[in-house]
């Protein structure tokens, strides 16, 4: 095919759909490594304006079917007309395309400069400037690594090496691995196949393998959690005529899980400020006490400069909560404010000013005589922040607002996320969300229990809390990221010297 044919950018962009099938709630993790071989046999070679526009087409592929959910938010529960949503949301599929593309166009700038055979360039650079691209992704415009190729395989053998090394050396399992696949497809490969193919395999049953070893231990006796799923429907959670409907759903669910140990809320689950419902609260959470239990719910939290916070509060005796530190933008806070605020619905959201949680603050609370380890909802995709001030925890509990996203792929990929984040740190993660998908995960990442979607359900289950440490706990991303870098660093030195 030449350089710039139709038929190549189509084929970039079916990989991209393609990976989609990869993540939740599909499972098809082989289409992790098949997908972006297929991109990377087809920027071999590739100059970097070709490699560029094929980066940009498989990146329109995979975030423009794998983040579709965005415009379901912006439209439906933004309140905004279908053309200005469907245009913020093609804006964002594309600033995130561009990562792919820009990828693109600096490999094959690196490949014509230093003059890399294939081997070099599909095993090692590629790989490795893949992984460091999409950490980028995850830091960028305040982040989003949602779709990271690690994600896919959090149920299959290359998992065992989140404890070790998070997300980003999953990653790079699943792109070396797509990179040798890519090289063995190209002519004069034949001599060195067998022993790549043999390392590969290596790769992926040590991998396996090391899904058994138990990084953590079991602390102190096991929990009786109740998780309160209230299914309000997101389109009326500010509508005055369903306030008290609301207040009654969430206390009748909570009273029938008097004795259970622990009772969680999610995210917001009534979105009036805290010291506005101390009167319901209080009662509430006394009941839930006298019968040997705790209350913790997720609510904002103004206080008294006027800020406010997206909180989960823990409500034996005087108040604990801990704030949210990393904001959703435009959910929870607007870039360039003065200038956005009044265009369109979704610029005017309720509630859309909340304050950033102290960076420094401890994400434990104790509760039920555990110390837990609390994030609210989008935190939960930042391996390289979940994890700091959680070592002294023996349970994370996750609260969030997945009704944003109605029923479409954002709530499983969600879920797949959160998953991720118990099997690197080695800890239970307890889920609570306002319409689905609610869960128990184990510290080995399985789902031990989940809900229902959009149905009122208290999700019943035991947990064991767990202490310990993961080496990914304890090193975070940069062992990794530190790795990669050297071995871009040493091609680079390798290669520009070559006679």
């Amino acid at each position: 095919m030449a350089e710039g044919s139709p038929v190549r950018h189509l084929l970039a962009a079916a990989a991209g759909v393609a990976m989609v099938g990869a993540f939740a709630p599909f499972g098809l993790f082989p289409l992790a490594v098949l997908a972006p071989a297929v991109l990377l046999a087809l920027w071999w070679r590739a100059d970097r304006r070709s490699a560029f526009t094929l980066g940009l087409t498989f990146g329109l592929g995979l975030f423009g079917a794998g983040v579709s959910w965005v415009f379901v938010a912006i439209h439906v529960f933004g309140e905004t007309g279908v053309l200005p949503a469907a245009v913020l949301s093609a804006l964002f599929v594309l600033l995130l395309a561009l990562f792919p593309a820009t990828l693109g166009a600096t490999l094959a700038t690196l490949r014509a400069r230093l003059h890399l055979p294939s081997a070099p360039f599909l095993l090692l650079l590629a790989p490795a400037l893949w992984v460091v691209w999409e950490w980028l992704r995850s830091w960028l415009f305040s982040g989003f690594p949602w779709l990271a190729p690690g994600y896919s395989q959090i149920d299959a053998p290359l998992a065992g090496l989140a404890p070790l090394g998070g997300i980003w050396l999953t990653s790079w399992a699943v792109l070396a691995s797509a990179g040798l696949l890519a090289w063995i497809a190209q002519p004069g490969t034949a001599r060195l196949r067998l022993p790549l193919v043999a390392g590969a395999l290596l790769l992926w049953f040590s991998a396996w393998g090391l899904k058994g070893i138990e990084w953590t231990r079991e602390e102190g006796a096991s929990l009786e959690v109740a998780l309160i799923q209230g299914n309000i429907p997101q389109e009326v959670r500010w509508d005055p005529d369903w306030f008290e409907r609301a207040l009654r759903i969430y206390a009748e669910m909570t009273r029938a899980e008097r004795g259970r140990d622990l009772v969680i809320w999610p995210e917001n689950a009534i979105p009036i400020f805290f010291h506005q419902l101390r009167d319901f609260y209080d009662p509430l959470a006394a009941e839930v006490a006298a019968h040997g239990g705790e209350l913790l719910i997720g609510a904002p939290v103004m206080e008294a400069d006027g800020r406010y916070f997206n909180s989960m509060v823990a409500l034996n005796g005087e108040p604990r909560w801990y704030h949210k530190r990393h904001l959703v933008p435009f959910g929870e806070f607007v870039p360039f404010e003065r200038q956005l605020r009044g265009l369109i619905g979704f610029f005017d959201l309720p509630m859309s000013s909340f304050s950033r949680g102290d960076r420094d603050q401890s994400p434990i609370l104790e509760v039920a005589g555990v110390p837990a380890a609390i994030s609210i909802c989008y935190e939960d995709l930042f391996g390289h922040a979940f994890r700091r001030g959680i070592a002294d925890s023996t349970l994370l509990i996750n609260a969030s607002n997945n009704a944003w996203y109605g029923d479409s792929l954002a709530p499983h990929q969600h879920l797949q996320i959160a998953r991720m984040r118990a099997l690197e740190t080695g800890r239970p993660l307890l889920r609570a969300t306002t319409n689905g998908i609610s869960a128990l995960i184990d510290h080995d990442g399985r789902v031990a229990a989940r809900s229902r979607q959009f149905e009122q359900e208290s999700l019943r289950v035991t947990v064991q809390p767990r202490s310990g440490t993961t080496p990914y706990l304890i090193t975070g991303d940069w062992p990794v990221l530190t790795a990669l870098l050297l071995l871009l660093g040493g091609l680079g030195y390798r290669y520009s010297f070559r006679k």
